[in-house]
């Protein structure tokens, strides 16, 4: 299933290791690393250069794949939304609208998934996303509409690496663009006060 590129689809299922960095490294975000721990992506917060509410998914070579914008809020049926849009770059340069990420703060519970709309109009029949479980903890999954589990985020042991919310892993199915997967991820640790926020 390819939603930022065909590229990043593997046949198998994948295991990555995120790291997070500090703010004040290259402006925070993550580095995700296989396991020969060869960067495969970065993602870049809004730290020295970025902006505000702003966040870029690069390659393992520094190419920017997406770009993450948070959106100005939206009041739905009493709850306040912030939603965030996730662009492609096209040969050209151009952007080019992939994904809806909503993050709800409803004022009656505390509760309510986060939803992710794929905006590809020849990706419609993959549907929908959630996010179900505790991004905080470590210990969530991206669903698909059919509640099929296609990311799974948690931590383990690794050799002589303390466990902590600095490293973690992150299992993809096979299929599933692993961009689009660190897309929705960057986003999450952005809410979550992460190594993305300012």
């Amino acid at each position: 299933m390819s939603i930022v590129s065909k590229d990043y689809c593997s046949p198998s299922e994948v295991v990555l290791v995120v790291r997070r960095r500090p703010n004040v490294a290259n402006g925070g975000g993550f580095v995700v690393a296989d396991s020969g721990q060869r960067v495969v992506f970065r993602v870049d917060g809004c730290g020295i250069l970025g902006k505000k509410e702003e966040l870029i998914l690069r390659d393992g070579e520094g190419n920017a794949l997406l770009l993450i914008r948070r959106k100005g809020a939206i009041i739905e049926a009493l709850s306040f939304t912030r939603q965030w849009k996730g662009f492609t770059y096209d040969f050209l340069g151009a952007q080019k609208l992939v994904f809806t990420l909503k993050e709800p703060n409803s004022c009656f519970s505390n509760k309510i998934s986060i939803k992710i709309s794929i905006e590809l109009k020849e990706y419609c029949s993959y549907g929908n996303f959630e996010i179900r479980g505790d991004f905080p903890g470590r210990s969530c999954s991206i669903v698909n509409s059919r509640g099929d589990i296609v990311a799974e985020i948690g931590v383990k042991e690794m050799g002589q690496v303390i466990e902590s919310n600095d490293f973690y892993h992150v299992i993809i199915k096979a299929g599933i663009d692993q961009a689009f997967v660190f897309g929705v991820i960057a986003v999450l640790d952005y809410i979550y006060d992460g190594s993305t926020r300012c």
